[in-house]
C-alpha cells in the first residue's frame, strides 16, 4: 500500500527581537508537515506494524527533509521530530512512523548529524496542539539550541490521519545564558556518563 499524503505544509519562524533587543543575527525555526492516511486504520489491533513502517518511513522522511533543507540550507544547526495520530488510531501507530531509521535517518544523514532526533509524539483531534523539540544535531548537551516549535493545524488529524513532522533551527533560542549540561556536571563533580552519579 503506498503512502496516502493528503496535505504538506512549512513553517518559517524568524525570530529578530526577543526580550526588547535585538537578535543577531535573526534566528530561523522551521517545520516540515505531511498529514498521510494512518496505514493501520480501521484494522484493530495489528501485531506487526514493520511492513508499513519499512514502506513509509523513507518516503515521507526524505519528502520532510528536502522540504527543510530547502529552507536551511547547509545551516541547519538543530533538529528534531513529531508526530500526532488521530482519534481513530493509536498512540503506537504515530510512534511507528517515527521511532524508525527507516524515517530519522533521511534528516540524520542528508545533514551528517551526530545526536539523536528530539521527539514528541501524541494522539489527538484536528486542531490540537502539535510541539516539535529541538536539539543542537551534532551535541546533546548544547542548551542553547533546546527550542520547541508549537503548531496547530486546523482540520488535521483527521481520525483517519497522522501528522508527521520535522523540525529544524538556524541558530539556538534567542540570548542564550543558561549554560550547557557540560557545566553542571563538572561543578556537580558527576561526568557524561553517569549524571546521576549511582
Amino acid at each position: 500500500m503506498a503512502v496516502e499524503i493528503r496535505r504538506t505544509l512549512l513553517h518559517v519562524q524568524n525570530t529578530l527581537i526577543e526580550e526588547g533587543r535585538a537578535v543577531e543575527p535573526a534566528t530561523k525555526l522551521v517545520a516540515a508537515l505531511a498529514i498521510i492516511k494512518n496505514p493501520w486504520f480501521g484494522m484493530g489491533y495489528v501485531e506487526n506494524l514493520r511492513p508499513a513502517i519499512i514502506e513509509s518511513g523513507p518516503v515521507v522522511g526524505k519528502l520532510l527533509t528536502d522540504m527543510i533543507l530547502d529552507v536551511t540550507g547547509d545551516d541547519l544547526e538543530g533538529y528534531g521530530k513529531a508526530s500526532v495520530v488521530g482519534m481513530g488510531g493509536s498512540l503506537e501507530h504515530a510512534q511507528a512512523l517515527t521511532h524508525t531509521l527507516f524515517f530519522g535517518n533521511q534528516m540524520r544523514d542528508a545533514v551528517n548529524a551526530k545526536s539523536y532526533l528530539a521527539f514528541t509524539n501524541t494522539r489527538g483531534a484536528a486542531g490540537c496542539s502539535m510541539m516539535i523539540p529541538l536539539m543542537d544535531k551534532n551535541d546533546g548537551g548544547r542548551r542553547s539550541h533546546y527550542q520547541t516549535i508549537h503548531l496547530t493545524v486546523p482540520d488535521a488529524p483527521a481520525d483517519d490521519e497522522v501528522i508527521i513532522a520535522f523540525g529544524a533551527s538556524i541558530g539556538g533560542h534567542p540570548h542564550h545564558r543558561i549554560g550547557d549540561r557540560y557545566e553542571d556536571l563538572a561543578e556537580m563533580g558527576r561526568d557524561v556518563d553517569n549524571p546521576a552519579g549511582v
